[in-house]
């Protein structure tokens, strides 16, 4: 896959068949992060589709095609792992948009900033 352009329509038409809620696309990680509640779900770039799995799911989540760990400055991250692009047909992309879904939506409400930027003041 040349780059996120593609990649991310496969995102966007797997999104389309669930019912998700509202998403949003920032850009991030030199491709396109889609958001759920605020919450990262997914990232497409150059280098493939980073997943958010989760920790429970993470060890079952690396088994599957083209899946390795995700790792950030040396650092293995987390409930997180990357996709190649070889092994990104759309089936593909669905079902670890499914995966994604599934996780990020349980997650509870993000507290907003100003919330908790106050509650770390002493008065």
């Amino acid at each position: 896959m040349a780059d996120d352009g593609a990649l991310a329509a496969k995102v966007r038409s797997a999104l389309e068949s669930l019912d998700t809620g509202k998403i949003r696309e920032v850009r991030m990680f030199g491709g396109i992060g889609f958001m759920l509640n605020g919450k990262l779900l997914l990232g497409a770039s150059a280098r493939g589709l980073l997943v958010r799995v989760g920790p429970q799911a993470q060890r079952k989540a690396l088994t599957r095609a083209g899946a390795r760990p995700m790792i950030m400055r040396g650092r293995t991250m987390n409930g997180y792992v990357y996709v190649d692009p070889p092994a990104l047909n759309q089936r593909a992309v669905s079902s670890w948009v499914a995966l994604a879904v599934e996780f990020v939506a349980a997650l509870p409400p993000k507290a907003s900033a100003s919330k908790s930027r106050r509650s770390g003041r002493k008065t």
